[in-house]
């Protein structure tokens, strides 16, 4: 008996899966290509000029190292300017401040005296600081003045230094030249007291600061 022909619509499944394993084998083969061509870790098409992290090409060291240099000089530039900015003024110096002053202090003044009694030494003082001109400050200094010394005392004695009368005369013989009753009369020691002060010191109040000062004039 002849064999029967295979129908034609029986060679159509080897058909399919021949195109089908045609087109695996294309896309096995597109893949690869692809692989070699994309950069896997951009995502980016590889180009001539890609290297492995730090094996940089000849071409571009040069250039690596200007940009570098050129960011390192941009902050730096940035910091510095922002110093100059930020930085505070300068505090001013402070006002100089005057030495205190070295010398001695004016004249000193003294209470002012009470009016003396007429007939005493006192009023006849009194009288004679004004006949020199000098006010009434100037007798106050000198009734404190002589009332220290000597209390107004005609006979007031120093017994350690030997001065004496009312303006405590050293020598007491010194006041002979203004009269030979020096020893008992409160007139002649005045004058010749008021004598002296005025060739000495100036004023009572002069001879009063310097007694204030050391304790003697």
């Amino acid at each position: 008996m002849p064999a029967r022909p295979i129908p034609r619509s029986m060679h159509r499944p080897r058909s399919r899966s021949h195109v089908a394993l045609s087109l695996f084998a294309f896309t096995a083969a597109a893949a690869f290509v692809l692989v070699t061509v994309v950069d896997p870790y951009s995502g980016a098409t590889a180009s001539p000029y890609f290297q492995v992290p730090g094996a940089a090409s000849d071409r571009y060291k040069g250039e690596a190292a200007q940009s570098l240099l050129v960011a390192s000089t941009v902050a730096n530039a940035v910091v510095i300017d922002s110093y100059t900015i930020n930085e505070p003024e300068p505090e001013p110096a402070p006002a100089p401040v005057a030495a205190a002053s070295a010398t001695s202090p004016g004249p000193v003044s003294a209470a002012p005296a009470a009016v003396p009694d007429p007939g005493s030494a006192q009023a006849y003082a009194y009288g004679a600081v004004a006949s020199r001109g000098w006010g009434e400050d100037q007798y106050s200094c000198l009734v404190s003045l002589w009332n220290k010394e000597s209390g107004w005392r005609v006979n007031a004695m120093n017994s350690s230094s030997g001065a004496y009368g009312i303006p405590q005369s050293l020598p007491g013989s010194k006041m002979a030249s203004a009269g030979s009753d020096w020893e008992t009369n409160a007139g002649t020691q005045i004058e010749w007291g008021l004598g002296y002060i005025s060739g000495r010191y100036g004023t009572p109040c002069g001879a009063w600061g310097h007694s204030v000062d050391v304790g003697w004039y």
